[in-house]
């Protein structure tokens, strides 16, 4: 009765360690193909409400077009604004990461700033992810009512 006992135990840590190592894998996998250039290809939001993402101090709209460059392995990236029209020409570099298979975070890493001593970020939400898609969703507080934007990236190239 006791080895019956100590194998059905045994059985289920297995079980248990064997899904928690296959999630890992597969959250590793899904955040390996962000790897790659993207562009902004539209901002879905209430157009009632004038958003400035990302303490940019530019209309949302500067977004649209704007290239990102993600690295995976090691968290970093950049994203560009193009310059046209009223808004800047603009290259930021980040760090990122997932979490959570779902949350998207990346901070502003400023010119002389190391990534380590900034603690501001950001948070979206990671959905509709494909191997040439995705979309990053987030919430902002506007005047107390909550306002939903969703970027909407495509592959642009690998990097």
């Amino acid at each position: 009765m006791k080895n019956l006992l100590l194998a059905g135990i045994f059985g289920a840590a297995f079980t248990v360690s064997c899904s928690t190592a296959k999630t890992a894998q597969t959250n590793r996998a899904e955040f390996l193909k962000l790897k790659g250039t993207w562009e902004i290809t539209s901002v879905d939001y209430d157009h009632n409400f004038k958003i400035k993402p990302f303490d940019e101090g530019v209309d949302i709209q500067c977004f649209v077009g704007s290239q990102w460059h993600l690295i995976p392995n090691n968290w970093t990236g950049s994203y560009t604004l193009s310059g046209t029209g009223s808004c800047p020409n603009t290259v930021m570099p980040i760090k990122f990461e997932v979490v959570n298979g779902n949350q998207f975070q990346f901070k502003k890493i400023l010119e002389g700033s190391k990534a380590k001593s900034v603690i501001q970020g950001y948070t979206l939400e990671l959905t509709n992810q494909s191997t040439d898609q995705f979309t990053l969703v987030d919430n902002i507080n506007s005047g107390g009512q909550n306002v939903r934007v969703q970027y909407n990236f495509a592959r642009t190239g690998i990097k």
